[in-house]
């Protein structure tokens, strides 16, 4: 008779009394929880890591992007004009015979012909640096006659997206800065800021001697600040991280 009372208190307790509470596993199984939130930890936080120093050095040397990139680059520099469309932009109207055609220009630039058993070259020589230059200064030339010498307004252009100052007015520092930052994403493709030291500062160099070395240029010749674009332009356009990865 005891047992059979106690049996039947247990049950009523039982029934009356409130559920536990889900664990949190139980929960995350409902899908009634958040997933924990993984917050970054820096190396250094890790135990044994305090002075261990991270390898940031190269492991292998910079290759020589492969010709056809190449090609592809200056395009795509010029908005992306066909071959041969762009080709007739760079021989221009003035004859002054900065370009001649890309098939002068292909084995300098290390396209293989199998035709005549030419390979790919697979590093630069004299030749390719002599087409790479040739190059550089048809694309910057004519992109400083079509951009800035046009009436083109500035989201049309497809290089120097920036307006000059007036000849006789220099730029400030900050003024330069702020427009290399636009040449150097749209030709090396990332921000000046995150390039080597030092690099600001030896273009703003050469900017400026552009600029006074044509102060007086005539109505035929680039003036000032337009010289000193193209000279900008072209140390970019033919700076080795153009050519290597």
């Amino acid at each position: 008779m005891k047992t059979t009372l106690a049996l039947a208190l247990i049950f009523t307790l039982g029934c009356n009394s409130t559920p536990a509470a889900p664990t949190p596993a139980a929960r995350a199984d409902a899908g009634l929880s958040r997933p924990t939130e993984v917050v970054p930890t820096p190396v250094t936080a890790i135990p044994g890591h305090e002075v261990l120093a991270q390898d940031h050095a190269p492991k292998e040397p910079p290759r020589l992007m492969p010709a056809e990139t190449l090609i592809r680059s200056y395009l795509a520099l010029f908005g992306g004009l066909s071959p041969q469309a762009l080709q007739v932009r760079l021989r221009g109207t003035t004859g002054d015979n900065l370009f001649d055609t890309w098939g002068d220009y292909l084995s300098a630039l290390g396209v293989p012909d199998y035709a005549v058993d030419i390979p790919r070259a697979p590093q630069t020589n004299a030749l390719m640096l002599a087409a790479f230059e040739r190059i550089g200064v048809a694309l910057c030339e004519r992109a400083v006659q079509a951009d800035l010498r046009g009436a083109v307004a500035v989201n049309d252009r497809v290089l120097f997206r920036f307006e000059l100052p007036t000849p006789t007015r220099a730029l400030t520092d900050e003024e330069f800065a702020a427009r290399f930052d636009l040449l150097h994403r749209r030709i090396l493709a990332y921000p000046a800021a995150l390039a080597p030291d030092g690099r600001i500062a030896r273009f703003r160099t050469l900017y400026r001697g552009a600029v006074e070395r044509h102060a007086d240029a005539g109505a035929r010749a680039f003036n000032g600040p337009e010289a000193g674009w193209a000279s900008v332009c072209e140390g970019l356009v033919r700076h080795p991280e153009f050519h290597l990865y």
